[in-house]
């Protein structure tokens, strides 16, 4: 998949779900490719006392309980909405999942405050109709429709975000299973099949945006996905993230330990202080989250290979946070200059090491801005 520039997870990991489908012997819910054992395996990994043959890679991080709630949920007749704040890897999670199970995670809606009713459920091939009139051959199925036929896993993207009469088109899709074509006079009604489900995420920071109505709420099992706060974990994930950028750009350039730890020590510094605020205004827009940690990283990757010493500094990982984290002036410029001078200073001076330029790094990034 080297002409691609992001292959969906089902292909990324074809050889991995090619060998679990080839040794599942569980019993398989529907026409799932893999039995939820093997979906939570190919999820979080395998571990030594799972006994296989060979090694299968962690891809997401996170409690294990949350994998299995999500994974008995889509065994059932209820849709699935993961919920959390943004970066906390729930459209990735959706992703695996539906690749695992369904062998297909791009049946997604993109949920927008432009997104309509056709677009979960189906429209028109305009010159077919003219030409031939409504038909099946020209209706243009949604990819919701495409998961009902085909048995598969449909995903929903920023749920919240949708319009409610978007969100009360998925009641009846949820609840009946079918969707009426009432234009067709005979083939009108496309029915669901066995192993259909809906994954949905929405953002936790979008509450009030477009509230979910109590009907559609009873149709969904909830699945919070919390921040990350574990160091080690989250260490993890970034490590996980910068090696796949590494190799799609064929990198060779090494993220010191010392330069992780600085970046991790920052945002959790940063986190705290937006906790402890007073106001909106003493707080970064950013939400602080691990993808956003992973971007500040990349960033500072790329700018190092590209146009530094092929390796990745510490100016540079300050120069990128900054960067990455200014959005409001001068709101967002005046918090991070406060955390340079009473947070990094001090602590460049009582540990040295990486902390001395990361200072530097950030002062002169804000001195740009301002």
């Amino acid at each position: 998949m080297s002409d691609v520039l992001r292959a969906p997870a089902e292909l990324k990991y074809a050889e991995e779900l090619d060998w679990l489908e080839s040794i599942d012997d569980s019993p398989k819910p529907f026409a799932w490719r893999l039995s939820p054992k093997m979906v939570r395996l190919f999820v979080l990994g395998a571990e030594r006392a799972d006994g296989l043959d060979r090694e299968i890679s962690q891809k997401w991080f996170g409690d294990r309980s949350i994998v299995e709630r999500a994974i008995v949920t889509l065994a059932s007749d209820r849709g699935l909405l993961l919920i959390g704040d943004p970066g906390t890897g729930k459209s990735w999670l959706a992703e695996l999942l539906a690749a695992a199970i369904s062998r297909n995670s791009t049946l997604v809606v993109q949920g927008t405050a432009g997104t309509t009713e056709d677009h979960i459920k189906y429209s028109w091939n305009v010159s077919m109709v003219i030409a031939k009139g409504q038909s099946r051959e020209s209706m243009i199925p949604s990819p919701i429709m495409t998961a009902m036929e085909a048995g598969s896993i449909g995903r929903f993207e920023e749920l919240t975000r949708s319009t409610s009469d978007v969100q009360d088109a998925l009641i009846s899709i949820l609840s009946e299973k079918y969707i009426s074509v009432p234009e067709l006079d005979s083939d009108g009604i496309v029915f669901a099949k066995p192993g259909f489900s809906v994954i949905a995420t929405a953002n936790s920071r979008d509450r009030g945006v477009n509230d979910l109505s109590s009907a559609l709420k009873r149709r969904f099992n909830f699945v919070r996905i919390p921040v990350v706060t574990n160091k080690k974990s989250e260490a993890e994930i970034v490590r996980f993230r910068t090696e796949e950028l590494l190799r799609r750009h064929q990198i060779e350039l090494d993220v010191p330990p010392t330069l992780l730890d600085v970046l991790l020590r920052s945002f959790g510094d940063l986190r705290a202080a937006a906790a402890s605020a007073g106001s909106d205004d003493e707080k970064l827009e950013s939400a602080l989250s691990t993808a956003e940690q992973i971007g500040v990283l990349e960033d500072a990757v790329l700018h190092s290979n590209f146009f530094g010493e092929r390796a990745l500094t510490a100016r540079a990982l300050a120069s990128s946070l900054v960067g990455s984290l200014a959005r409001r002036e001068p709101e967002d410029l005046a918090i991070l200059n406060k955390y340079l001078h009473g947070v990094v200073e001090p602590r460049s001076k009582d540990e040295g090491g990486d902390w001395p330029e990361f200072l530097d790094g950030g002062r002169d990034a804000i001195a740009t801005l301002s």
